[in-house]
């Protein structure tokens, strides 16, 4: 039986570091340089923070979480058509070229 990491600060930046690097993949290779761009910030913000808190985090490991989940916000992941958003909009009758372009004159 595996051990859980128990309810607490640590849990919280590491559920925060998770929703950092899980973003969802593109549905065209066109969308790869937006994705691999919100990625790579994401990956930054949270290594800062994995850093940060194993150093001892000295502002608290609660303000770590609360800094990387700021810095998410502010790169959501965007710029690009996801394979999930792809797979609605087809099942909504939607044709390939229609399902995969940006919404509102987005640009890849």
């Amino acid at each position: 039986m595996q051990d859980r990491i128990p309810d607490g600060p640590v849990r919280e930046l590491l559920a925060a570091v998770l929703v950092a690097l899980d973003i969802p993949a593109p549905a065209t290779v066109g969308g790869t340089e937006a994705h691999d761009r919100v990625l790579n910030d994401r990956a930054m913000h949270a290594k800062i923070s994995l850093r940060d808190a194993l150093d001892g985090a000295p502002l608290g490991v609660e303000w770590t979480t609360r800094y990387l989940r700021e810095r998410l916000a502010e790169s959501s992941p965007t710029g690009y058509v996801t394979s999930d958003q792809a797979r609605a909009a087809l099942a909504a009758g939607k044709t390939w070229s229609e399902a995969v372009a940006l919404p509102g004159g987005e640009h890849r």
